[in-house]
């Protein structure tokens, strides 16, 4: 695993790439967090020296223990979607001051219809278990202050994931989210 620094910009955000990996049927992954913390897509910081499809796959392995040849890559998001940490989850003492997160988000296809999900990629694992949900349910199960980041990103992605729409948005929705 590469030992160099993560990413982060001038104005505090970390370099970061997140995967929405989706079933042919539409289903996409979402991964408990380790200690019952919520569910969230695999993400990661793209390292120094590091192109952001390399920081992609190597999330994918190190989170979900997926390989290239187990996916295909049907698109990124066009530019970065950002967001900021809560005052409470600041490292004041990290230098330089990580503020928040700026990603860009890939939508891959899996190739096989139940992929063998390795958690012990890592010495500290992301997931402790995993779920296919609907492709709007994430954005419910997120911590609140990546809501928004999910929204724009599946947003943008879901006309990649069914073609000349977006999928069907669930009951929920309107009770969710404001557009």
């Amino acid at each position: 695993m590469p030992s160099a620094p993560d990413k982060i910009d001038s104005h505090g955000f970390r370099a970061n790439v997140g995967i929405v990996l989706m079933q042919p049927d539409g289903r996409v992954f979402l991964g408990h967090r380790v200690g019952g913390n919520g569910w969230q897509f695999p993400q990661g910081g793209v390292l120094e020296g590091e192109s952001l499809e390399q920081a992609m796959y190597r999330e994918l392995h190190e989170e979900i223990g997926l390989q290239p040849q187990h996916v295909q890559v049907l698109g990124i998001t066009k530019r970065w979607l950002r967001y900021r940490l809560p005052e409470r989850y600041l490292r004041r003492k990290q230098v330089p001051l990580c503020v928040g997160q700026k990603q860009r988000w890939y939508l891959l296809m899996s190739h096989n219809g139940q992929p063998e999900f390795r958690f012990d990629m890592t010495p500290a694992p992301e997931f402790a278990g995993w779920r296919w949900s609907n492709f709007w349910e994430p954005v419910r199960e997120v911590v609140y202050f990546k809501r928004r980041i999910y929204n724009r990103a599946l947003h943008e992605l879901g006309h990649l994931a069914v073609p000349g729409g977006l999928p069907a948005y669930p009951e929920w929705w309107p009770t969710l989210i404001q557009h």
